[in-house]
Formats: C-alpha cells, structure tokens, sequence
C-alpha cells in the first residue's frame, strides 16, 4: 500500500466522487477513502433522485429556471442567512451539471410533468442518486483512482496551515499517510444523536435519521481539534416529516410523507401548530422536520380525509383509517374531543367560494384562525377519514466549516487553508443556515466537489 498521494479525499458521496473525478482530469495520484462498505458506499447521495440547476429552455426539464429566480428562492427560504457570494458560485455554476452528468454517462429522464413541482426547477437521473453514484464508481475505477472501503480518517497532519499527512484506520490497520492536499467531503453530522444532544436534549431519542448512518461527524471534529472556522448551529437541519415507523437509520427518501399541503397537521394535543399551505411543497417540505421536532414527544399527525388521499405520493406504510374524527383520533392517541374541536374550527374558517388547483398557489384559504392555512384549504368533512403519524426525519446538517470560493477551509484566525478543502454536506452551512430547496443539497456537493478536486490538484503542486 501507498505512503503518499497527491490528493486525499475523504468520503464517497455525491460530493467526494465530484473531487475525485474533477481532480482525476489532472493527476491520477489520488485516495478516496469511504467509511461504508462497499455496498453501503454512496453517504446519502444513494437515498436522492433529482438535482436542482440554473437553465434555459432544455430537453430535461418543463421550463427555464433562470439564475436571478434561483438565488431568489434560495435567499427566500434561508431567510436571507446565506453567503451571497459563495450562491451566486454554485448557482451559475449549476448551469454545466448536464454536461458534467452525462460525461460520466449518468442517463438523465427527458421532462417529467407531474413530479411535485419539480419538473420545470430539477433534473431526474434514471434510477435516482444510487445509479448516479454508481456510474461515478465506475468512472473512477477507469481512471485508476484508488478507493478503500470501510476506511476513516481519524486525524490530520499540520504543518502551519498546510496539510501533511492523514491517519487512516481500515481492515488493513492503522497507518499514516503523506498527503498534497486533502478534500474532505465526509458528510454532516446527523447520525450522531449524542452531538445533536447539545442542542435538543433528549428529543434525539425521538429523531430518526432517514440518511446513512455513517454521517457522525468525525471529520468535523477533526477540524474543531485543528482551530478551524466553523458556520451554523446545532438547531438547523434539512429535517422532513417521515412515517414514526420507519427505521431509526437508512430509512431514505420513501420514508418521507407528502400530505402535509392537503392536511391539517397537529401535534398530539391535537393543535395545529404552523400553516400547512405557506407555499409550493419542494420550498418548504424541509422546514416540517424542525417543527416537529419543537413539538411535544416529537410527534405530529397528519389529518385527511377522502378527497385528499390520492393527491400525494403513496406511502410505504398504510395511513391510519376510521369513519369518524373521534375514532381516527382514539387510533392515532390524540384526544377525540380535542381533534373534532380543531376540525370542527378549520371547516368554519374556509372561503365559501375557491378554486382548489394543487398544482399552484391556489386561492384556497383560512380566515380568523390564530395560525391560518394559506392555500389548498377545503374542508376535511368526507369519510373514510386518515391519519398519519410524524417524527422528525433528519437529513443532513447545517453545521459544519467556512469555506471561501474556492472550497478552502478557512482556519480559525480568519485565513484560508493552503491545501485543505471541504465539499458537500460539511460545507452546506455556508449557503444554507436554515430552510431547503428540494435537489439543492446535490447542487452543493456537485459544484462544491468539482471545484474542490480542480483546486486541490493545484495546492499539491505548489
């Protein structure tokens, strides 16, 4: 086994098999290191299925999505908490992912309509993120770049601010290796519940990481141990609301509910507790993990009844049904008379007159409710009724290190990093401290990694 390489890059996600093939265009003397066994490999990039780029008209989308809309809504949804400069890079940037896609022979849908709003904003890969990243393995095996399975990186090297070497532990052992530079593309932080414990408490226990489970932020805490500058907080994450009956890990992206627009939500009080209809779905369905996980137990429920249970994906597990509010609520443990109540109020507040259209920002709405449903409000008055129970699913986190344009990691007094760099989750925080768009998060990783590998190469040199 090798003592030295040019460039180490550590994780084998969407993002580090960007770095690795981007860097692969300039050298062949690269690691890639990936904590999974090989047919865990993929972090989360194998549970996505569409990413989110800046276009004109094309073959693969239903519309343009032009560069000003796209920062727009990135700022929108981040509460304009967001390095403009660094958006502005990835979003421009995100016009050369087909290109870059489909030289790496990933096969690409032609326009879906249909797909959650998605099919004029995102792109669909056949066979989703699993394919994609597979057909990146493959590249990167004809281009010779070494890759070790079940292998972590337990620390790094220094010399002033230049990377050294690294400490790998795999099933060969342990040893230490030279490096030119190092990309680090190790994902976020989320499948470490006692971590996020400084932060929620005990509510972790309720939490359910849909990811995998080897996101526990080791790498990060590498970082910290070497006086790096960090960005975001323990509070913020792309978290969802998923089946309460999923699996603690791995359970992907069909553990995701989407009725919530059609719904009434409400905790296990039987309260609602945010509006259901603030806007288009793939804009705030990231936003409902967090809520929920404020809520009493980290529980929620979706209430529905006939006329909504087919306008949404269909679920993995089958909804809770009765022919009554009360007997729904008995089944679901919320208390019956608290239920009928919030019903019983959210029907008398509907517009007398609307058209109801779930396809756009209807004019569907509530008046006089302390906590209003802005769009898709119809009444919940036709049997079978049906409910499902919610716990925060968890994605990936927003904490994570400072990067500049470049991807270097910037040290805790303020100055970049001569060769060292972050992609992907580790480095989402930079752009997105709160909120998600959907198919952004490979975006991130798609251009961040790209650059980094480029980048990389050229700090080992020098």
């Amino acid at each position: 086994m090798k003592n030295s390489y040019s460039v180490l890059i550590i994780g084998g996600g969407n993002a580090g098999l960007c770095a690795a093939l981007s860097a692969a265009e300039h050298t062949s003397d690269i690691l890639l290191v990936e904590a999974a066994s090989k047919p865990e490999r993929g972090g989360n990039t194998k549970y996505t299925r569409d990413i989110r780029y800046s276009h004109d008209f094309d073959r693969y989308t239903t519309g343009e999505y032009q560069d000003d809309e796209f920062v727009n809504d990135v700022i929108r949804v981040t509460n304009n908490n967001t390095n403009v400069e660094l958006l502005k890079m990835v979003v421009s940037e995100s016009r050369n992912i087909p290109s870059w896609l489909e030289s790496k022979d990933v096969l690409i849908h032609k326009a879906l309509k249909g797909t959650l709003h998605l099919g004029r904003t995102n792109l669909f890969m056949f066979g989703g993120g699993k394919a994609m990243i597979n057909r990146y393995y493959d590249a990167a095996d004809k281009l010779g770049i070494k890759i070790e399975y079940n292998t972590k990186c337990t620390d790094l090297e220094f010399s002033g601010n230049r990377v050294t070497g690294a400490s790998l532990t795999g099933p060969e052992g342990n040893r230490t290796v030279k490096v030119g530079s190092v990309v680090v593309a190790s994902g976020g932080l989320e499948a470490n519940l006692e971590w996020l414990g400084e932060y929620w408490g005990r509510a972790t226990d309720n939490f359910i990481v849909r990811g995998t489970r080897h996101n526990r932020g080791e790498l990060l805490q590498v970082l910290l141990r070497h006086k790096t500058k960090t960005i975001g907080d323990l509070g913020q994450f792309h978290s969802v609301a998923v089946d309460a009956r999923s699996p603690k890990f791995d359970g992907g992206i069909v553990t995701r509910i989407d009725s919530v627009p059609y719904s009434i939500t409400v905790n296990r009080d039987g309260n609602r507790f945010y509006d259901e209809g603030e806007d288009l779905w793939p804009k705030r369905y990231a936003i409902w993990g967090k809520l929920i996980a404020e809520q009493p137990g980290q529980l929620a429920f979706s209430i529905i009844d006939s006329k909504a249970i087919n306008l949404f994906l269909p679920t993995v597990f089958e909804p809770v049904k009765d022919d009554t509010i009360s007997g729904l609520a008995i089944k679901l443990g919320i208390s019956p008379e608290n239920l009928s109540q919030t019903v019983r109020e959210y029907n008398l507040s509907l517009k007398s007159k609307c058209t109801f259209n779930p396809g756009i920002l209807d004019d569907c709405s509530t008046s006089g409710l302390a906590i209003p449903k802005s769009h898709w409000a119809v009444p919940i008055d036709s049997p079978p009724f049906y409910g499902y129970s919610f716990r925060p699913g968890i994605t990936f986190t927003y904490y994570g290190v400072k990067v500049n344009s470049k991807g270097k990691v910037i040290s805790d007094d303020g100055n970049p990093n001569k060769n060292l760099f972050a992609a992907g989750e580790i480095m989402s925080g930079n752009i997105l401290s709160e909120g998600y768009l959907a198919g952004f998060g490979l975006t991130i990783g798609t251009i961040f990694g790209i650059t980094a590998g480029k980048e990389a190469v050229s700090a080992a040199r020098s």
